[in-house]
């Protein structure tokens, strides 16, 4: 199976391992962004797994896919969500690990990739993927391994950057370079994927329409939108 892992973004994202928890740090977009991709994860939930809203994931074997510092995997823990996670960054692995200990979670954080889950013949009923496939070395391989990982009748639930001019105006130019809402060079948009890309790369699965994110102006922060130019969501199910 073809690698996923591209070295230069594991480097890259390794020696910022310590400011994932920094609200105001190199990070601090994905901190803003969290609840909406929260909101999204957890009304697919509900609807998908028929659990209590208090408990969506209640018991229901998880992979957070390339977890990073854990943003998402504390929350998904705190679903229910009995919840493996991964990064090919050992730094960030650890940076998660710690984090969940402080907040007594118990999660399988796991410093491994996508394909060696396969090899193993691992499957979840959830797989979340959220801003990591713009930065694997083959969008096909890192989709054909999501998708495997998928057990039959579960979701997987993706987000990331469109490849769009407005995706390269705001994301990147806007959000690197004038706000330093990410690191300057976080992104580079010969990597975007488009929703299309996303089908093609995974077409075992039936996937929903995509939802976009945006961010709104004057305080109100990042909310669930149709437009899907810039930021969106996806999830693809296994029949």
């Amino acid at each position: 199976m073809a690698t996923t892992l591209d070295p230069a973004e594991i480097a890259k994202f390794s020696a910022l391992a310590a400011e994932w928890w920094n609200p105001k740090g190199p990070f601090g977009a994905l901190h803003r962004l969290n609840p909406v991709r929260l909101q999204y994860i957890r009304d697919l939930a509900l609807k998908h797994f028929g659990k209590v809203a208090r408990k969506p994931l209640d018991g229901v074997t998880t992979l957070d896919l390339g977890c990073g510092g854990g943003l998402v995997s504390a929350p998904l823990a705190r679903m229910g969500a009995k919840l493996t996670a991964i990064d090919a960054s050992a730094e960030a692995i650890g940076a998660a690990s710690a984090y969940a200990e402080q907040a007594g979670l118990d999660i399988n954080f796991q410093n491994t990739t996508a394909e060696a889950l396969v090899d193993r013949g691992a499957q979840f009923e959830l797989v979340t993927a959220l801003e990591i496939i713009e930065h694997v070395a083959d969008v096909n391989a890192f989709l054909s391994a999501a998708s495997a990982l998928v057990a039959p009748g579960g979701l997987l639930i993706l987000s990331t950057i469109n490849r769009t001019p407005k995706a390269r105006a705001l994301a990147i130019t806007g959000a690197e370079r004038i706000l330093k809402w990410a690191p300057e060079g976080a992104h580079h948009y010969d990597k975007l994927v488009t929703p299309e890309e996303i089908r093609a790369g995974a077409p075992t699965l039936q996937w929903d329409e995509p939802v976009g994110a945006t961010y709104q102006p004057l305080g109100n922060g990042w909310a669930i939108s149709r437009d899907i130019d810039v930021n969106y969501m996806m999830a693809g199910r296994r029949n």
